[in-house]
């Protein structure tokens, strides 16, 4: 019983202490994204420079889309305001796939067919957060690489905007 209290005083100081970069140090944001997907995204951050996005929308992969992601965010310009950051997670495209990319004939990945595809991503971006804002605008560009229904890779390209309440 001491052990499990013990456990529980260090993650509850851990959580307390470790404030997000986030807005106003909010962990939960939402917002709009622009390209691969287009649609909506979700942001929670786990710890200070960690954090967990979802994203739902059209994209080439299938319509709906939806990404999981975890993220690394890294202190590059020294700067409060702007992080680069990086990260991977898995993709789940249902039905025919609607984007930017809409042929098979230029080398992209893009699924005609009314099944589900599954893919792995890795990303790359950079999030501006200014000070006293409850915004956060973020760049982001990646590599999908999509597993069933067949091997194919493409780039996700994402542009957007998250308001932490």
């Amino acid at each position: 019983m001491k052990n499990i209290l013990f456990v529980i005083l260090i993650i509850t100081g851990t959580i307390t202490y470790s404030y997000s970069q986030s807005p106003e140090s909010k962990n939960f944001g939402f917002g709009i994204i622009l390209g691969d997907p287009t649609g909506v995204t979700l942001k929670y951050w786990t710890q200070r420079e960690n954090a967990l996005i979802f994203d739902i929308g059209a994209s080439y992969f299938g319509s709906p889309r939806i990404d999981v992601d975890y993220l690394w965010h890294f202190d590059a310009f020294r700067s409060n305001i702007a992080k680069l950051y990086a990260g991977f997670g898995g993709v789940l495209g249902i039905g025919e796939g609607k984007g930017f990319y809409y042929t098979e004939h230029h080398g992209f990945y893009f699924r005609s067919d009314n099944g589900a595809g599954l893919g792995v991503r890795g990303i790359f971006g950079v999030n501006v957060i200014p000070r006293n804002s409850p915004l956060e605008f973020f760049l982001e560009v990646g590599l999908l690489v999509g597993l069933s229904p067949s091997f194919g890779s493409a780039g996700d390209v994402g542009i957007g905007m998250r308001f932490y309440p």
